[in-house]
């Protein structure tokens, strides 16, 4: 039986690449050592980081404005990264809260200066974007900072702010790589990989040259922006086997058709497992339709208490790690790109056996069109 991994993170990734993997792990590219074993001041390890780049540029039009970092700590480690770097003199920056994990960001950038909510989604329980007519920005802030996919919650911006003089941040960790989107309009894009990336291990970053001199004192060498781009993401040892990884999914991606290829894809996905959810008395999905993720598919069901009995179930239709974040609960399917239409279908079937076994007695039949 074929198994599909709805994992949050680290996540499924494309069988292409991981056969290619398994192909040159013992010798990579004929060079008679392990991607696990090339020192990263060699000339093998410098190529390929270069590739990699390269092709992250060609597939996201990353401009020349912009440089690209291979870098560590994970998305929430640059949480307090960002502020460092950026906070600069003026030592305050705007945040918009959408749930679970722009709410820890701003706890960490509250270390490090004055962060102001210009929006938020708290009141309305997490279920909808705020509307940019809601948005209070502050024109002396060194940035502003959003998730542009709650992972947690099920949330995604399908629109984004125009800013006069404050440079957009983006948290992309989820939904990086899933659909094309401008470059240029951000200041800063950073994106943890164990979800449409790679192996875990590996945060990318995305600024823009003019933002790199503006980190505080207290900003580790390592993780200096400016630093970690004037030595080409080498000021230490990279994670070279992610790097490697990423590079290989890159290619895959380009393969495929790039981002347009891959958000018609996930736009596919996404609109099937939703059809299902909504028409059936068992399931439900509380965000609104309009800021749904086609990333991170949250629900929930009719009675919480039929949730183990769904997971043990899935798992034995080789359907993975269904369960929600830990601090939400509930359900939740990741249909980052490496996941296949075939293991949605699979999905949305088993769902609705279960719900035909499960649903009260007579709602059934009147919630199906």
């Amino acid at each position: 039986m074929e198994y599909f991994n709805f994992a949050a993170g680290p996540a499924q990734m494309p069988k292409a690449v991981l056969e290619r993997i398994h192909e040159e792990f013992f010798n990579c590219q004929d060079s008679g050592q392990s991607i696990l074993e090339l020192p990263f001041t060699s000339d093998l390890y410098g190529a390929i980081a270069e590739r990699a780049e390269n092709r992250l540029r060609q597939l996201m039009g990353i401009p020349e404005s912009h440089r690209v970092l291979f870098l560590q700590g994970g998305a929430y480690a640059h949480f307090s990264l960002v502020a460092m770097n950026l906070m600069g003199a003026t030592r305050q920056a705007d945040y918009v809260e959408t749930g679970h994990w722009s709410t820890r960001a701003i706890g960490e950038a509250r270390r490090y200066g004055r962060v102001t909510v210009i929006a938020s989604a708290e009141e309305n329980g997490f279920t909808r974007i705020p509307p940019w007519k809601t948005w209070r920005p502050n024109r002396n802030a060194a940035y502003c900072h959003i998730t542009t996919n709650e992972t947690a919650d099920g949330l995604q911006y399908h629109w984004l702010p125009v800013l006069e003089g404050v440079p957009l941040v983006a948290d992309m960790t989820s939904d990086f790589l899933t659909r094309p989107l401008a470059v240029d309009s951000f200041g800063v894009i950073y994106a943890s990989a164990q979800k449409n990336v790679g192996p875990a291990g590996l945060t990318i970053v995305i600024i823009r040259q003019d933002l790199l001199e503006q980190a505080q004192a207290c900003t580790p060498t390592i993780f200096n922006y400016g630093v970690q781009a004037a030595s080409h993401s080498r000021t230490n040892t990279p994670p070279t086997f992610a790097v490697y990884a990423a590079g290989l999914v890159f290619d895959w991606i380009q393969a495929q058709g790039g981002l347009e290829a891959m958000a018609l894809n996930n736009c596919q996905k996404s609109r099937l497992l939703y059809a299902a959810i909504d028409r059936s008395p068992v399931y439900s999905c509380p965000v609104e339709s309009a800021c749904r993720s086609l990333s991170n598919v949250c629900f929930q069901l009719s009675d919480p208490v039929l949730e183990e009995r769904f997971l043990t179930d899935a798992e034995q239709h080789g359907l993975l790690n269904l369960q929600g974040h830990g601090a939400r609960g509930g359900l939740r399917a990741s249909l980052y790109n490496a996941m296949p239409l075939a293991g949605v279908e699979r999905l949305v079937d088993y769902m609705e056996a279960f719900s035909s076994r499960h649903a009260p007695s007579g709602l059934l039949q009147s919630a199906t069109p």
